[in-house]
Parts: structure tokens; sequence; C-alpha cells
């Protein structure tokens, strides 16, 4: 009985997977924030580029 009562308190593995999905979330808006980022940014050094 003891040994359930432990493993229910244990919240070590639910800490780690939170953390995991912070991470992906955090890394999933860095990626969309880069990609829209990247068309301005192209667009930017195309005018540039024809400027010169």
């Amino acid at each position: 009985m003891m040994h359930i009562r432990k493993m229910i308190r244990n919240n070590k593995g639910a800490t780690a997977i939170e953390y995991g999905l912070i991470a992906a979330l955090i890394a999933v808006a860095a990626i969309t924030a880069m990609k829209s980022l990247g068309g301005s940014l192209q667009n930017t050094f195309y005018k540039v580029s024809n400027n010169l």
C-alpha cells in the first residue's frame, strides 16, 4: 500500500512532460516567427540589391 501512495505522490515525470510541452510550444512559435521574418528580410535584401 505504501508503494502505491509513493507512486501517486511522485510527480517528477509530470513535471518533465510539462517542460517538454513548453519547449515544443516555444519552438513552434520561434519557427513561425522566423518564417514570417525570413520572407520580409528576403524582400528587403532584394530591394537593396536592385538599388545598388
